[in-house]
């Protein structure tokens, strides 16, 4: 733990920070889950469902910083093409 009085203050609140953050990537990944698993499933209606309630949790933890805004657009984009895909075959 640092001397500083400040820095102190500091490491609280990056470890406070860093545990809130696992549990929004948490989400997020569980999130992306439930599309694949509806898509190996081979199950169109559920698979866009589970990506229609995706879309928000992958936006909002983009917009809080916790991922990249590019990397939220690559993976919804990758999803919607996956879920596409079920329909087309």
């Amino acid at each position: 733990m640092a001397n500083i009085k400040s820095a102190q203050k500091r490491a609280l609140q990056s470890e406070k920070r860093r545990l809130h953050n696992n549990s929004l990537r948490s989400k997020v990944r569980t999130s992306i889950k439930r599309v694949l698993k509806e898509v190996q499933a081979g199950d169109w209606e559920k698979a866009m469902a589970a990506f229609q309630a995706a879309q928000p949790v992958i936006d909002s933890i983009a917009d809080k910083g916790v991922f990249n805004k590019n990397w939220a657009a690559r993976t919804k984009s990758r999803l919607n093409a996956r879920v596409k895909a079920l329909k087309a075959a």
